[in-house]
């Protein structure tokens, strides 16, 4: 079974696929992600996570382990993790979010 996430409710459902073999890494049954948030001077966040939010020139968006590469400048919002230790809200004025084979870096203050 695969999970996606659905654009309207963001909510996980199933698919109806076989789930894609990515040996990928998997916390109490569900996908992980590696994200680090950091500025030149400060490490934010360096853990696994289910999921990260944040706003983009288009509006706010949700990465989830397996998401395709994606590279975007990041608008003053508040991030918000969700990880096997519990959700974190990080404020920021701004950064760059890069996202490569469930790798998320988000660069702040650059």
């Amino acid at each position: 079974m695969a999970m996606r996430q659905d654009a309207s409710t963001g909510q996980l459902v199933d698919d109806g696929r076989a789930a894609p073999k990515t040996g990928g890494q998997l916390v109490d049954g569900k996908p992980v992600m590696h994200l680090k948030i950091y500025s030149p001077f400060r490490v934010y966040f360096d853990e696994t996570a289910f999921s990260i939010s944040a706003e983009n020139a288009t509006g706010p968006f949700d990465i989830l382990p397996r998401h395709h590469k994606f590279l975007s400048l990041l608008n003053p919002c508040e991030l918000r993790v969700v990880s096997p230790s519990g959700e974190k809200r990080i404020r920021i004025s701004g950064g760059l979010m890069h996202v490569q084979s469930d790798k998320v870096k988000v660069f702040l203050d650059v």
